[in-house]
């Protein structure tokens, strides 16, 4: 039977679709590149993580046939190098969507409504925060989306919808019907969106021309009233510059469920900063969105084994050519 290598662990019912379309399932033993290499060997395909696939790792497997990434960002894979080998890398850009959508809407009524030094007050037998706390309605407001794909629709749509709130868009790729259709107003430059917003939520990928997109400079558009959310990649903040922001109060709050490095060393600068709400990457992973990126992979590899193109693929055009 061929075999699928299972970088991570992934939700048992993609496992279950794997061994039900005749494929085994094998399991790196940890998920360094180093061991990947040594394990991998004689897999048809691999599921990963955030651990990635670097190019060693693909060139010890020459039976490899497919890169499944669990997850929608693909920073860590060496997709490139995959295509130069005719492996096509597939990816689920839709599996976790409405959970990391919720997720930034928490975090943005975690901020607002001080959810976290609330929960510190009591436990501290301090009811100051009650007559001192600085917390915001969220209706009414103008929500600020950096981003416009499908996260970020649905993270809008939960804030027009259920709080009543005003949508400002920053993604020059949208058309202006999308915005229309979700009700949201276009804001020309980061610099319109982040003057206006009072909640900002980031939904870009990281590229070379989003990296750092919030910076120093950025930050000082902000109003200091402001909250800044960020569910999509680490590095698209520069974290000493928002904990430098924080700790001088040019804005009100920000959460960051995702970093540069995973977990954050001690040196990270956010995890002295005040008025900051973090999370270990926990966006997507709800056990409904767990399950539905683990069929979407396990689905992917049973395509490619049956000769079928997968829906998913990071460079389409390697499917004409890929390794047989």
């Amino acid at each position: 039977m061929p075999e699928c290598f299972i970088v991570q662990p992934i939700h048992r019912a993609g496992l279950d679709r794997l061994r039900e379309g005749g494929v085994t399932p094998r399991f790196a033993s940890a998920h360094d590149m180093a061991t990947v290499a040594r394990e991998m060997p004689g897999c048809v395909a691999v599921i990963t993580r955030n651990a990635g696939m670097d190019s060693a790792a693909m060139d010890a497997a020459p039976s490899l046939k497919l890169v499944v990434n669990h997850g929608v960002g693909m920073n860590r894979i060496d997709v490139a190098h995959a295509a130069s080998l005719g492996i096509p890398v597939a990816f689920t850009p839709t599996a976790n969507a409405r959970s990391v959508a919720e997720h930034a809407i928490a975090l943005a009524l975690a901020l607002a409504r001080q959810v976290i030094p609330a929960d510190a007050a009591v436990r501290g037998c301090d009811w100051t925060l009650r007559y001192e706390g600085r917390m915001m309605e969220l209706h009414g407001k103008v929500f600020g989306l950096a981003g416009f794909g499908t996260i970020g629709r649905m993270t809008g749509a939960i804030a027009r919808h259920g709080f009543g709130m005003r949508l400002l868009v920053f993604s020059p790729g949208t058309p202006d019907q999308a915005l229309a259709e979700a009700g949201a107003e276009r804001a020309r430059t980061l610099k319109a969106l982040l003057e206006a917003a009072d909640v900002v939520s980031l939904h870009r990928p990281l590229r070379p021309d989003t990296r750092h997109m919030i910076d120093a400079t950025s930050l000082a558009w902000m109003k200091p009233t402001a909250y800044l959310v960020n569910t999509a990649r680490g590095e698209l903040v520069d974290t000493a510059a928002l904990a430098e922001a924080l700790r001088a109060g040019r804005i009100a709050g920000a959460a960051q469920d995702v970093f540069r490095i995973e977990p954050p060393g001690p040196d990270e600068p956010l995890l002295a900063a005040p008025n900051s709400v973090l999370a270990p990457h926990i966006a997507g992973v709800t056990e409904e969105a767990m399950r539905e990126t683990a069929l979407q992979c396990a689905d992917q590899v049973l395509d490619v084994l049956a000769g079928r193109r997968p829906p998913h693929l990071a460079r389409p055009e390697v499917w004409e050519h890929r390794r047989r």
